[in-house]
């Protein structure tokens, strides 16, 4: 049985993806920086034995993307569902004083990492699998109409030409990549005023998630399944 590897699982929008993939009987592998500190993810783990099996990954750091391939390709498994969940958001960024390390940790982070891993991870990917790399609207270059969080703007951008890339590049695995917006989700980093709960922003993902058709690789959806301008 293949099995969904989700990155940055330890709360949020990742760990939702974790706690419904598997309340519906699926093999999840979850990534996270430091899993000794992953209250919730060991809970997870005793409640779904044999089902969860938590692993350290720090993006975009390319010995922990190696020692997780490694973990992976020792234990066998195969991945028929990636979420690149993992990122990073630059809070209160006012023009005139965009700082250039936010810039490059919001790449390395929100771009370069995805990437890197759903590079490393292809000889492991199943047959058919799919990709889904968690984006945003203030990716969308054809929607922007203010200069709102450049750092994190930028790198959803550049996570969005990856996703088109990646689609290409795994077409020979006949896997389908996409860019999915989860919309504006209550969670660490979307806040208290967000209008969407974690619940309900993963389940509709979900269902764009598995109804996915080869035709749809490489697209930008929200998490309704509505194209979204580039």
């Amino acid at each position: 049985m293949a099995h969904a590897l989700v990155t940055g699982a330890n709360r949020g929008i990742g760990l939702e993806f974790v706690r419904q993939l598997l309340a519906r009987g699926e093999r999840v592998v979850a990534t996270c920086r430091h899993p000794g500190r992953a209250l919730e993810l060991t809970r997870l783990a005793g409640a779904h034995p044999g089902h969860l099996l938590v692993l350290p990954l720090t993006l975009p750091d390319t010995r922990s993307i190696a020692e997780l391939v490694r973990e992976i390709a020792t234990l066998d498994l195969r991945i028929g569902l990636l979420v690149n969940n993992a990122g990073m958001l630059v809070e209160g960024e006012r023009f005139g004083a965009i700082d250039a390390k936010a810039l490059a940790d919001s790449f390395a982070t929100n771009a370069q990492g995805p990437f890197l891993l759903a590079q490393a991870l292809a000889p492991r990917l199943a047959e058919g699998a799919r990709v889904a790399n968690l984006t945003s609207t203030l990716g969308s270059i054809g929607s922007t109409d203010s200069l709102y969080s450049p750092s994190y703007s930028i790198s959803k951008a550049a996570l969005n030409m990856a996703s088109r890339l990646l689609a290409l590049a795994l077409e020979p695995r006949r896997a389908i990549v996409i860019a999915l917006c989860p919309g504006w989700v209550r969670t660490d980093m979307g806040g208290a005023n967000a209008p969407l709960g974690a619940p309900e922003s993963v389940a509709a993902m979900l269902r764009v998630i598995d109804a996915l058709k080869p035709g749809d690789s490489g697209s930008f959806l929200s998490e309704r399944g509505h194209p979204i301008p580039w």
